[in-house]
């Protein structure tokens, strides 16, 4: 599973890329969670997102302009497992 944190690196980016990892700590390491920080604009219109920061899992754009709780991202993890 591949999740892609986006966002220019402002402190809003930074915090939903720690509640990311966090979130994504206490899975079986088998699972292969791989979380990834882009901050290439370019990127973010191709994918939809037009406020950061964004959350894609697996492709899927799940949050944009708003930090996820680790509570609320392990959910969506979760769903996809």
């Amino acid at each position: 599973m591949k999740i892609e944190v986006l966002g220019p690196g402002c402190k809003r980016c930074e915090q939903l890329y720690d509640n990311t990892v966090s979130a994504t700590s206490g899975f079986d390491p088998t699972a292969n969670i791989e979380v990834v920080k882009i901050g290439d604009v370019n990127y973010f219109t191709k994918m939809g997102v037009f406020m950061t920061p964004g959350l894609v899992i697996d492709g899927e754009v799940i949050s944009s302009g708003k930090i996820l709780s680790p509570d609320e991202i392990k959910a969506r993890i979760q769903e996809r497992l």
